[in-house]
């Protein structure tokens, strides 16, 4: 499994930043990118990777370049989001092809605490290998989806990546899970095309099948981008205020599971300033979705995701029934805690006095 995390995008563009209580003078974070910006795909390449042009399939080589694109169907998608969720995926797909059948414990990076996939056993033996080949790789693209759910969940109850740094500007933020299955599906095909037997394979399929994906889903300019993103400003985040402030983020995304929806500019976010934009304000979203079942075999039932949670975080739980979370969550109640964290961002806006969605 990859150790290093690639730093995600808040969402916004140009944003203010603050080190603790100071801001930063003229500094403006800029987020945004375009096609031809993004850069060749590393397995597990953290916070940064030059891949020489040699090795590259795209026309240059270079650094993943990571940032936030807009499409017309699949809404704001963040890549360093689908590099993670691909790069679990065919980390996790060995490891659970190797062991298929048994009981076996996969261990995560933790965060809130302890956190791992718990593999069943079952009886494999009437399974060809082709078809195991194929249950392996639905479970790892499915595992790796929920272990980026798990990650929404751990940021919102205060999971730092760097001490002194809150993430919770960047819980549950609308582009992040779609974009997360969108790797672990990019990854699934892959691997049941045969396309991932190397290092320098796998990292190539996933260059061109990342770019292909964008292209589908109808990925637009850098500048058109930047005008959504300022026309949803103050709809969906708020630039007045600084990362990393948690409600810099004015709409959030909490509905998780297996099907993922986009957010897209709709006609009554344009106003008169952004009438132009009217064409992007009438395209149709796509739904990606993980299949739940697998060679007749009920995934859920074979393996699992479970998080624990350490005592120094059990405040942040306060809201939530103990019986819920005190021992241990598993996926398939990620949803309910994902609804929990709705409730009471909805009582703190309130009280805030800020509008949200």
């Amino acid at each position: 499994m990859p150790k290093n995390v690639r730093p995600c995008c808040a969402f916004g563009d140009m944003q203010k930043v603050k080190l603790g209580p100071v801001p930063m003078p003229f500094f403006r974070l800029n987020n945004v990118v375009e096609l031809g910006d993004i850069g060749p795909h590393k397995f597990a390449s953290g916070m940064y990777y030059y891949t020489p042009s040699s090795s590259s399939v795209l026309d240059h080589g270079g650094s993943e370049n990571n940032g936030i694109v807009y499409t017309q169907e699949g809404g704001f998608i963040d890549l360093a989001h689908v590099r993670d969720t691909a790069d679990d995926t065919i980390g996790l797909f060995f490891e659970i092809l190797a062991n298929l059948g048994q009981a076996h414990r996969i261990d995560l990076p933790a965060e809130l605490g302890p956190r791992y996939i718990e593999m069943r056993a079952f009886d494999v033996s009437a399974l060809t290998d082709k078809q195991k080949w194929s249950l392996a790789a639905h479970l790892a693209a499915r595992l790796a989806y929920f272990k980026a759910e798990s990650h929404e969940i751990a940021q919102w109850h205060g999971y730092t990546s760097f001490s002194g740094w809150p993430e919770t500007i960047s819980a549950y933020s609308l582009e992040d899970l779609y974009s997360n299955m969108l790797g672990a599906k990019i990854v699934l095909n892959l691997i049941q095309h045969r396309k991932v037997l190397s290092e320098l394979e796998y990292n190539q399929n996933v260059s061109l099948w990342l770019n292909a994906s964008l292209q589908e889903l109808g990925i637009v300019e850098k500048s058109q981008a930047k005008e959504v993103l300022a026309a949803v400003d103050g709809k969906w985040w708020n630039s007045k205020e600084a990362i990393p402030s948690k409600y810099m983020l004015l709409k959030r995304h909490y509905e998780l599971g297996d099907t993922q929806i986009p957010y897209l500019l709709t006609p009554d976010l344009l106003g008169d300033q952004f009438k132009h934009l009217a064409p992007l304000a009438r395209t149709s979203a796509t739904a990606i979705s993980l299949p739940a079942h697998a060679e007749s075999i009920e995934l859920d039932h074979i393996a699992t995701l479970v998080l624990e949670i350490m005592p120094r975080y059990a405040a942040t739980f306060s809201h939530i029934p103990e019986q819920l979370w005190s021992e241990r969550i598993v996926h398939t109640e990620f949803p309910m805690i994902a609804r929990y964290a709705k409730q009471q961002d909805s009582k703190d806006i309130e009280a805030l006095g800020a509008g949200n969605e």
